[in-house]
Order: structure tokens, then C-alpha cells, then sequence
């Protein structure tokens, strides 16, 4: 009899779940072990959100044998793991990849399409968190003056703040402002971000709160900030660190005042140069810090101290500085990871202690990858260079001058989208649309591009597949630009040392998304899922409702 029970509940998981693209059979290999932890219809006490700033999906089998049991494995070993985790638009940016994974959409409809981008209504360059209409908390400098008033849609962190009639806790905090805030959404209670320079604090604004809460004082008064400003060698014999390339190499940064951007580094002196208490950003006890914090907000918020389900929202910051310093091939972002491993085990080991094992779930993604240096790539024979902007601009504005009379018929160029003056194009008497056809085959003339699309052929014509498609799911009509630009595969526009992102290519859309907890079975697959699964997914679990703008689907093989 047990084992008809067991066959009838087998056939009922491969009969009902997944989406289109997350759909659960033999052939996609997925694999689905119950494991129940909780009660039916209990919902988890905390749900820990954690983004890994520039997490490539191969860090997690790359330094696998560095890895200890609590962190990594510990989600692997008790949860889900989603092998084939994809972003699903283009530009693979922080704004946009922290808002990606919180409201589940894209900034076709979420509308942070970029770090920085255009505004076509006010002329001007502007910043995805920034917010003249509020004024800091923490701090006196500028960097307070931040909300997510640019965000036009919901979070689940939202949703569920809406559902529990505003008593369930929204949290978020990350070295970076964006990281915090984009997260948290527009209901939060709190984000917190860090202010390095030669204050070292974690700081707000008056969008959440007046003045910082007492356990915010009191963690800004010790000593945890500077106790990081210490020397950082490897966590482990560095000739053990066979995972990643040399230590003395030409395709890394470093910091300024030391000649070479090797093992080790003295932090407290170096950060002289590096302004100040910033230098930790670029280091993993940046991610140190920022668990310090995460668990001390644990406890002075009560998160998870009782059934209403509390929002923390966690990103790990210092993983892109090093990356976009060091290189994704480096000694530097192999210890990196080593380090986070085990600051993961520490949250995890908190969570057990305070909230309780088996009372809280967590998942972890990242927001957005990275490139090899392609100095590095060149050297090793794979075809990738760098982007020469000075001669694209000045055969770009001869063009411009010679078919239209003016360059001044272009308003910005930004994020690989040039905008267009559009009430110029009209005085000229000129055809908006033939306008930018003409471009997009100028454009595309030029040494590294690869595909240029316009604005039309974005909003009238729908994109199945291909970077078309993701260049859809990012482009917002009222914020993106009339030509978009795509350059060949690892051409970046960067300098040669370090690395970067912002492409639809794998080695940028690859991410980890790792699910355990509360509610969670363990299992594995490599269906293709998508980054705008994840809120429709935590959603369901905590039966609320979707984001208002979610396109993705809820994962419902993974949910116990």
C-alpha cells in the first residue's frame, strides 16, 4: 500500500507543476526529493532574501572543493538548486538585476533600466535610487538622498506588507544604496546602506525613517567597521588556490600606493588613498560587515520573532568591487568567495539560533554575472577586445553632420542607447522612424557592433527568442532610447584590467539560485528558469499576491 501511495504521489508531481519553461519530467533531469520541515499552511517566520552582486553560476562548482558545509553546500544539501538560472533581458546592471528579483518583472515594466540612465522628460542623467526630495539620515553627505522612487512597481516584500496589514517587517541592506532600497521596495520599513568615506557608517533617509533607530546608533558606535581595516592575505594557503589564475598578472587593478596587485594588502594603510573606510567595499570583509549588520538588524527589528512573516533583504556588495577590480579569473575573487562561504554559515547558524532552524527561508541569487578580462582571453586565444568610443563618436558625428546638417539631432548616448532630440528631428522635418533606420545602419557598419535594433521595431514587433528577446524585456518606452546597440561577444567598453558586465550573453545571465528553508523541498533542476520566477515564487509560498507588475511564474516544484 505505501508503495502505491508513493507512485500516485510521483504521478501527481510530474502532472502538475512548473511553467512553459520550468516544466518537471524525466527528459529535463530534474530531480525532486520531499523533505518536509514544516506544518501545511504555516507560512516561515522570516523569508531572507540574498543577492550576490556579480555571482557567476560556475563560482558555485569552481570553488566547490573550497567551500565548507554551512554556506553554499548547506543550501544545496538541504534545498533546491536551479542549475539552469537565467536573466531574461538585457542590460544585466545592479538596479535593474536587484529590482528584477524582488518585483519579479522586468524594466520593460519595472522601469529601472539601467545604474544611471536618461531622462528623456527632464534632459538630464539620473540615478536609479536617487531622490532630491528627501534628505539623509546618518550622515550629512548626499549619499542619503535616496528612495525608490523611481521603481514603478511592487515587491512580494510589498505585497506581504500589504497582506499582513503592515505588521509584517520589510528589511534591506547592502553596501550599496540600490541594493538596499531597490529590494525593499516602497512599503519597507527600513534600508540601510554604507557610507564609507571617512565616516564608516550604515546610514538612511527620511523616505523610511527621521532619525536612525537606537541599534543602528549603537553599531555605528563600535568598532566592527574598523576592526576590517586589518590585513587581508588568504583565508588558506594561496598555492592551494589552484581554482582561479596567478597572483601577479597584467589583467588586474588593485589599489592605489601598492605597486602590485598581489596577496597580501594592508588595508588600514592602503585605505589612506582609497578613500578611507570605501576600501572595504573592495575587499570580502566588506561582505563581513554586512552580515555584521544583517544580523544585528535581525535582532534590533525582532525579525522572525513571531508568526507574521518579516522581509529581509541581504545583498552582498563586495563581490562586484573585487570582480570589477581583480577580474572573475583572480586570486582575489576566489578568496572572496572562500570568505563569503563562510560568512553565510555564520548568518545561517544565526538564523538557527534566533528565529529557529526549520522556521525561516532563504534563497539566494545574484544580480547579474561577468566577463574574463578580455585582455586575459586574448591572451589565452578566445576572440574579445575592447570597444574603441573615441572612433565610433567621431565617424558618428560626421555622419550625423553630413546626412542631417547637425549633430545636434542626438540628445545622449548611454547604456548602448543613443537618444534622439526628437523635437529636433520634428523642426528638421524629418521622419522619426527613418531616422532611426538610418542610424541603425550606420551603427551597424561600425568595428564591433554586432546587432543595433530602434525604438520601432522594440514596440511593434514581439521577440520570442534570442538577445531580441531579452533586448524587449528591457526596454521601457517612456525611459529607453530610439537605437539600441548590441556589441560582439566579450567586446566591453571598460578599461583592460577587471571585469565587467551588462550583456545577454550566458557568461552574464548565468546565476545561482539556490532555495532552502521553511517550505522548500530539496531536490535540483536543470530546467530553464528565470530571474522574474523568483518573487511569484516566494509569493505563492507565503500565499500572497504576485507583485503587481510580476511577469514570471511561480516554481511550483520546489515549493513543499
Amino acid at each position: 500500500m505505501k508503495n502505491i501511495f508513493s507512485l500516485i504521489a510521483v504521478l501527481f508531481l510530474f502532472s502538475s507543476c512548473g511553467s512553459q519553461n520550468n516544466v518537471v519530467d524525466v527528459k529535463a533531469e530534474t530531480t525532486v526529493v520531499s523533505t518536509s520541515i514544516s506544518k501545511t499552511g504555516e507560512r516561515p517566520k522570516l523569508l531572507v532574501g540574498i543577492v550576490v552582486d556579480q555571482m557567476r553560476y560556475d563560482y558555485l562548482t569552481r570553488f566547490d572543493a573550497k567551500f565548507g558545509e554551512g554556506g553554499f553546500k548547506r543550501m544545496i544539501g538541504e534545498g533546491f538548486n536551479c542549475k539552469n538560472n537565467h536573466f531574461n533581458y538585457v542590460p544585466t546592471y545592479t538596479g535593474p538585476g536587484h529590482a528584477s528579483v524582488y518585483t519579479g518583472t522586468t524594466p520593460k515594466y519595472h522601469g529601472i533600466i539601467g545604474n544611471n540612465f536618461y531622462d528623456k522628460e527632464n534632459k538630464e542623467m539620473v540615478y536609479c535610487a536617487q531622490d532630491d526630495n528627501v534628505k539623509p539620515v546618518g550622515t550629512e553627505d548626499k549619499a542619503g538622498l535616496m528612495s525608490p522612487n523611481r521603481m514603478q512597481t511592487t515587491t512580494f516584500g510589498d505585497e506581504n506588507r500589504l497582506f499582513t496589514q503592515m505588521r509584517g517587517k520589510t528589511i534591506g541592506v547592502s553596501l550599496k544604496d540600490r541594493g538596499a532600497i531597490l529590494p525593499a521596495g516602497h512599503t519597507a520599513n527600513a534600508a540601510y546602506w554604507f557610507h564609507g568615506k571617512d565616516e564608516g557608517s550604515w546610514i538612511t533617509s527620511t523616505f523610511y525613517v527621521n532619525t536612525l533607530p537606537q541599534w543602528v546608533t549603537e553599531f555605528n558606535s563600535s568598532t566592527s567597521a574598523e576592526s576590517y581595516l586589518k590585513e587581508w592575505n588568504t583565508l588558506y594557503d594561496i598555492s592551494t588556490y589552484t581554482e582561479s589564475g596567478s597572483d601577479e598578472n597584467n589583467f588586474e587593478g588593485g589599489f592605489k600606493g601598492k605597486e602590485k596587485a598581489t596577496f597580501p594588502y594592508d588595508l588600514k594603510v592602503l585605505s589612506k588613498d582609497n578613500r578611507g573606510f570605501d576600501i572595504l567595499k573592495a575587499t570580502p570583509y566588506g561582505n563581513s560587515l554586512t552580515t555584521d549588520f544583517a544580523m544585528a538588524a535581525i535582532k534590533g527589528e525582532n525579525l522572525g520573532a513571531d508568526n507574521i512573516t518579516d522581509v529581509l533583504a541581504v545583498s552582498f556588495s563586495a563581490t562586484d568591487y573585487v570582480g570589477h577590480n581583480f577580474g572573475v579569473n583572480s586570486k582575489e575573487i576566489e578568496d572572496t568567495y572562500i570568505r563569503l562561504d563562510k560568512d553565510l554559515e555564520r548568518l545561517f547558524n544565526y538564523l538557527d539560533a534566533t528565529v529557529g532552524k526549520g522556521e525561516y527561508t532563504v534563497f539566494l541569487t545574484a544580480d547579474h554575472g561577468a566577463v574574463d578580462v578580455p585582455a586575459y582571453l586574448q591572451s589565452v586565444n578566445v576572440p574579445a577586445g575592447y570597444v574603441d568610443n573615441k572612433d565610433r563618436k567621431e565617424k558618428f558625428n560626421t555622419f550625423l553632420i553630413e546626412t542631417y546638417g547637425t549633430k545636434d539631432i542626438v540628445e545622449n548616448i548611454s547604456n548602448h542607447q543613443i537618444f534622439l532630440d526628437r523635437a529636433k528631428v520634428k523642426t528638421l522635418g524629418l521622419n522619426l522612424i527613418d531616422v532611426q533606420n538610418a542610424i541603425a545602419m550606420e551603427q551597424l557598419t561600425y568595428k564591433n557592433v554586432s546587432k543595433v535594433y530602434t525604438a520601432n521595431a522594440m514596440s511593434s514587433t514581439s521577440f520570442s527568442t534570442g538577445v531580441e528577446e531579452l533586448l524587449q524585456n528591457g526596454f521601457n518606452q517612456k525611459r529607453s532610447g530610439d537605437v539600441i546597440l548590441v556589441n560582439d561577444t566579450a567586446f566591453i567598453s571598460y578599461g583592460r584590467t577587471g571585469s565587467t558586465h551588462g550583456s545577454g550573453l550566458n557568461y552574464d545571465t548565468h546565476v545561482p539560485l539556490l532555495f532552502f528553508g521553511k517550505g522548500i523541498k530539496h531536490g535540483e533542476t536543470f530546467n530553464k528558469t528565470i530571474i522574474p520566477d523568483i518573487a511569484p515564487t516566494m509569493s505563492a509560498l507565503l500565499g500572497i499576491s504576485f507583485p503587481n507588475g510580476a511577469t514570471g511564474q511561480p516554481l511550483g516544484f520546489l515549493i513543499d
